[in-house]
C-alpha cells in the first residue's frame, strides 16, 4: 500500500512541476480580485475558507538510514465573524500516515486543531491572531500519536507589503490526560516565514516548521522552500505547491530531506 501511495505521489509532482511551469502565462491577465485572493492564501489567518491538502514524504530514516515515511495533512481554514472587529479563526491538521519508521504502520495521527481570534484590520500595518491550540489523541495506532489530550497558546504575527510576506506563526503543548504509560507532551512549535507573490501569482517562500521537544531536550527542524501557484480549473481557483525541505536538526534516525506537494481549494466568499 505504502509503494503504490509513494509511486502515485511522485507522479503527481511530476504532473504538478509542468503545471507549475506552464500555468503563470495562463494566469497572467486575471482580474485584481485574484492579486487579493493569492495575498490570502500567505495570510493564515485571512478571512477565506480553504482546504489544503498537503503530502509530504520524509526519507533516509533509520539506523540504516533506507526508510521513508508519509504524511498527508488535511488543513481545513474556516473563518467565522464574531462581529465587526474580529474573527474566529479555526484550523484544524489531520494527519493521515504510511510509515516505515519506526514501525511499518499507516493510518490517523494526532490532530491538532487552532482557534485564532484575529482583528480584521491590521494593528498598525501588521496582522495578528492568538488563541488557544488543542491537541486531540485521535491516532488510530500507538506510533502515529501520543495517546494524550493536550492545550496551549497559538499566536501568528505577519505583514504584506510589496509582494512580500513575513512573520511568524508558533504555539506551545503541554498534554493534561490521556495514557499514563504514555510519555507527557511539552512542545513548542516555531514556523518564521517569508515569501514573495510575482504579478502572475506565483509564490516563492521559506519557512522552517522547528518543533523543541522540553522533555527530550531535542530539536526538529525541517527547512522548506516551495514554489506556489494560484489558477483556476473549471471556475475553482485553487492553488499547487511544491516543495523541498532538509532537516538541520532532528532526532535519532529522524530523516535528512523530504519532498512536499500541496493542493489548496480556495472558497472566496
Amino acid at each position: 500500500m505504502k509503494t503504490d501511495i509513494f509511486r502515485a505521489g511522485l507522479t503527481v509532482l511530476l504532473l504538478t512541476a509542468i503545471a507549475l511551469t506552464l500555468s503563470p502565462a495562463g494566469v497572467a491577465q486575471a482580474a485584481e480580485s485574484d492579486e487579493e485572493l493569492a495575498k490570502k492564501t500567505q495570510n493564515p489567518v485571512a478571512s477565506l475558507i480553504s482546504v489544503p491538502l498537503q503530502f509530504n514524504w520524509d526519507f533516509r530514516l533509520g539506523p540504516k538510514e533506507d526508510k521513508y515515511n508519509f504524511l498527508l495533512n488535511v488543513q481545513p481554514v474556516i473563518p467565522i465573524s464574531l462581529n465587526d472587529k474580529y474573527n474566529l479563526i479555526l484550523r484544524t491538521i489531520i494527519p493521515i500516515k504510511a510509515n516505515e519508521f519506526p514501525a511499518s504502520v499507516g493510518g490517523m495521527g494526532d490532530v491538532v486543531q487552532s482557534f485564532f481570534f484575529s482583528p480584521k484590520e491590521p494593528l498598525n500595518g501588521w496582522i495578528v491572531g492568538v488563541g488557544p491550540v488543542m491537541l486531540y489523541p485521535t491516532a488510530t495506532d500507538e506510533t502515529l500519536g501520543g495517546r494524550k489530550w493536550g492545550a496551549g497558546p497559538t499566536a501568528v504575527l505577519l505583514k504584506q507589503q510589496s509582494g512580500f510576506t513575513y512573520g511568524i506563526l508558533a504555539n506551545h503543548l503541554w498534554s493534561f490526560a490521556g495514557s499514563s504509560d504514555r510519555s507527557e507532551v511539552n512542545a513548542t512549535f516555531l514556523q518564521p516565514f517569508v515569501s514573495f507573490t510575482t504579478k502572475t501569482y506565483t509564490t516563492f517562500g521559506v519557512n522552517t516548521e522547528s518543533t523543541y521537544d522540553w522533555r527530550h531536550s531535542q530539536w526538529s527542524v525541517p527547512i522548506n522552500a516551495a514554489i506556489s501557484q494560484l489558477l483556476k480549473i473549471g471556475g475553482q481557483p485553487l492553488q499547487l505547491q511544491l516543495g523541498y525541505r532538509y532537516y538541520a536538526d532532528a532526532p535519532t534516525n529522524g530523516p535528512e530531506w523530504g519532498l512536499r506537494f500541496a493542493v489548496t481549494f480556495l472558497f472566496p466568499k
